[in-house]
């Protein structure tokens, strides 16, 4: 069943730096257990956002944030603990369930998956959704959907 509320907000960044300074604002801004699904091609900057949340979550700068494509997650710490997946290299949304994915729903943390395109059913709870496109002039859209209340509050404060 699809949730109710939603916002779409479209966001068009220059550089990486750009892209990593929404991130920042958005993890600045999470003050309640938030996830995060991120959607786009190689090289279209969803790790780069990734980086951008865990500043704005203050994971400590010694943490080098990379994508977890060969460990499936990465945990770092910060105000709220960051629970950074990557689906690329599973072969079937069956293998989801040996990731820990579902497990940490229940958690206290934030949860960002990149590449949950992966994943086979729409997912039932609050989140934002950030579908990444790079277009010819290095450029990069991202269209941001808050799916529920908590998310829609925190886009309203970009």
């Amino acid at each position: 069943m699809p949730r109710q509320s939603l916002v779409k907000f479209q966001f068009i960044s220059n550089s990486a730096e750009e892209t990593r300074s929404l991130g920042v604002k958005i993890g600045k801004r999470i003050q309640s257990p938030a996830i995060l699904i991120l959607i786009g091609n190689l090289g279209s900057g969803k790790t780069v956002f990734v980086q951008g949340i865990a500043k704005g979550l203050d994971v400590p700068e010694d943490y080098y944030i990379t994508s977890p494509t060969y460990t499936l997650l990465n945990e770092y710490p910060g105000r709220f603990p960051l629970f950074h997946f990557d689906f690329y290299r599973l072969e079937n949304a069956a293998d989801i369930y040996s990731t820990g994915f579902y497990e940490k729903l229940e958690s206290t943390g934030i949860i960002a998956v990149e590449w949950a395109d992966r994943l086979s059913e729409d997912l039932n709870v609050d989140h934002l959704r950030m579908d990444f496109a790079a277009r010819e002039d290095n450029s990069r859209i991202i269209n941001i959907t808050a799916i529920g209340l908590e998310p829609i509050h925190l886009i309203a404060k970009l």
